[in-house]
């Protein structure tokens, strides 16, 4: 699978705590070995963002994402606390 970054991510990335950009990475390993792994609580969104998808970096930080071309790539569009949703 490919990650793709958008340009918000990583200025959202880069105003994390040093500990959190650091789990996000570790995250991100697992993500690519299995977008659903249990460890990820990796959801499907509703409303306005039911497109998209969420899973855990810690029980406050998460990373907002989407599918593309047939789960082969995933495009990364916000990291931070639950205001992303706004």
């Amino acid at each position: 699978m490919e990650i793709l970054y958008t340009v918000r991510f990583k200025k959202d990335f880069h105003k994390l705590p040093k500990q959190i950009q650091l789990r996000a990475l570790e995250r991100e390993e697992w993500f690519l070995a299995d977008p659903f792994d249990p460890r990820l609580k990796t959801h499907s969104l509703n409303g306005k963002l039911s497109k998209l998808y969420s899973f855990s970096i810690t029980d406050s930080y998460r990373i907002l994402f989407g599918f593309g071309e047939g789960r082969k790539v995933a495009e990364f569009f916000r990291i931070g606390r639950h205001d992303i949703y706004d």
